[in-house]
């Protein structure tokens, strides 16, 4: 129709469509079209003329009642499917979940074959040598620091301690994955892995206030660590890092106290990281508690200043180091007067700390651990007898100088 006008009255018509307008028609402006070659004075001059005619109206009117059809139809075609697919819903949520769990097959499979993974073995203990953080690893792309980790019945409560930035929270977490990863059935970042199901995950991580319950750190770490205390069995793994930290250190240290003991008692396997070095002396008044800590070296530098270089390994026994807090202060250009100041108020603190173990609960300790290995032995010991017999004469002679050794220590402390 419009190329018919365009022949008809010999103008260069074409046609052109707007959301808002629909089908309308468009000229561009030439001088020879024009009365005299030229606009109107009373005209300002534009590009193109934009307009329409009776019979262009009434083709608009008919396309939209067409797309209306179109809707409607497409909506019922649309209905009867949806109504058809519902009575065989389940048949779609069977195939979803089929193809969810191939793909997680499959990526746990591309996973241990591509690494070095091992599978992992179930039994009474979570035992896992030269272990890696699996996302980290994949992550970095470089062959990560690897660490021990062993909990039985015998230490099943575990403090770590060390300097800031020296890996205690990658390293709970690395241990929370490992526990998660075995449980769905995939193998570990590791050189061997013995894992005790548990049936529950609890964790404690990270510092985060709640604006829409009014909530400060403090109370958000109460209401967690009380979720803990209410929910956790003697089967549950319970991770928490740096508890108490939101509010005084003296009463910091009473409720991380209250908490461990509970937790000791309690049985579970609990890894708790810490800044609180007083909660180390838990150690000689509980056997089942062990002392280990993120190792740091000292590296002189050459203006003359002492340096902290991170291991990120993990050792047996409390953390040595003292003001490594006040040394990540030196790094972010404190005034030295502050920190002079800051290191002479904590020395003084540090002398009033207690460290003393008795020695009666030293000899208790021992025998403990003694009693747990046997009865670790009996249960899942796989060994002929004669190899038993040596392995249990291996034990005593562990037994032996581990008593000795805990004897000496208490005495140099004397």
């Amino acid at each position: 129709m419009v190329a018919q006008l365009g022949e008809k009255y010999s103008l260069p018509l074409r046609t052109s469509f707007s959301n808002t307008r629909g089908f309308f028609i468009q000229m561009k402006l030439e001088g020879g079209v024009l009365p005299g070659g030229k606009l109107p004075e009373d005209f300002i001059k534009k590009n193109n003329y934009g307009f329409t005619t009776v019979d262009l109206m009434k083709m608009n009117d008919h396309c939209e009642e067409a797309l209306k059809d179109i809707f409607h139809m497409s909506y019922v075609v649309v209905s009867r499917l949806m109504s058809d697919v519902c009575e065989h819903i389940h048949c779609l949520y069977k195939l979803s979940d089929a193809v969810s769990m191939l793909d997680m097959l499959l990526s746990l499979a591309h996973a241990c074959t591509v690494s070095d993974y091992v599978r992992p073995e179930f039994t009474d203990t979570l035992a896992i040598k030269q272990g890696r953080h699996p996302i980290l690893e994949r992550i970095s792309g470089q062959q990560q620091i690897s660490n021990d980790i062993y909990i039985s019945e015998g230490s099943n409560f575990v403090i770590i301690t060390g300097p800031n930035m020296s890996g205690k929270s990658t390293y709970l977490k690395q241990v929370a994955l490992c526990q998660i990863m075995a449980q769905i059935g995939s193998f570990l970042p590791a050189e061997y892995a013995s894992v005790r199901i548990a049936d529950q995950i609890f964790t404690r991580i990270g510092v985060d206030d709640d604006f829409e319950t009014n909530s400060s750190t403090f109370m958000v770490e109460m209401k967690e660590v009380s979720y803990i205390i209410h929910n956790a069995s003697a089967k549950s793994l319970i991770i928490i890092d740096e508890l108490g930290r939101g509010t005084s250190p003296e009463e910091g240290i009473g409720i991380c106290h209250s908490v461990c003991e509970f937790l000791i008692n309690l049985k579970a396997f609990t890894l708790f990281a810490t800044h609180f070095l007083e909660l180390c002396q838990l150690q000689t008044l509980y056997p089942n508690v062990e002392n280990q800590h993120m190792q740091v070296q000292h590296v002189r530098t050459e203006d003359g200043r002492d340096r902290v270089v991170y291991t990120y390994q993990l050792s047996r026994g409390q953390s040595e180091e003292r003001n490594y807090g006040i040394r990540a202060a030196e790094i972010t250009n404190f005034p030295s007067d502050i920190i002079e100041e800051a290191k002479t108020v904590a020395a003084k603190i540090n002398q009033k700390l207690w460290h003393y173990s008795d020695p009666d609960t030293v000899k208790q300790r021992a025998v403990y651990r003694q009693a747990t290995r046997l009865l670790q032995t009996a249960r899942n010991s796989r060994l002929d007898p004669e190899s038993l017999r040596q392995y249990l004469k291996g034990l005593k002679r562990r037994y032996e100088a581990e008593l000795q050794s805990a004897t000496e220590s208490v005495e140099n402390e004397e």
